[in-house]
């Protein structure tokens, strides 16, 4: 894979910046919340902004997979997120996980259509939870067309 070919990672804020530093340090194309938001912004807002500069998001929050408003904004942008569901783990753990499955995200998110969210687990499993087709259906004729 070319570095014009690798995607954009951003780092969501309760990631911290040891996760951005250690891929960083990895080779990979990072940007980080705190650099273009305030901690405090909605999720729907800077996912919108993420999505549409098609930039892959890395959370630990699994609540942007079920809120409806986070969900239209991620179809609507057309986002690729891949959600850290092992939350036990502290800083070092993850940015180890996220150095350890960074080929496999890339894979990813190259061999799947935006918009899609992912579960990354702790044994470094990388699993589609929500493809395109789920996310798209709640755009079709619902109150979030107008996100």
């Amino acid at each position: 894979m070319t570095p014009a070919d690798r995607p954009i990672f951003f780092i969501d804020w309760c990631l911290g910046k040891s996760v951005a530093k250690a891929l960083r340090e990895v080779g990979a194309q990072v940007e980080h919340h705190g650099n273009f938001f305030a901690q405090n912004t909605p999720d729907p807002e800077w996912l919108t902004v993420v999505g549409d500069r098609g930039w892959v998001v890395l959370t630990k929050d699994e609540a942007i997979g079920t809120n409806k408003l986070e969900l239209g904004a991620i179809a609507h942008a057309e986002a690729r997120v891949f959600i850290l569901v092992s939350g036990n783990l502290n800083r070092q753990q993850m940015a180890a996980l996220f150095v350890e499955v960074l080929p496999k995200l890339e894979r990813f998110s190259q061999g799947n259509q935006a918009p899609f969210i992912a579960k990354i687990y702790r044994d470094g499993r990388v699993e589609r939870w929500k493809n395109r087709t789920q996310l798209l259906k709640l755009l079709k004729g619902r109150e979030l067309l107008d996100l």
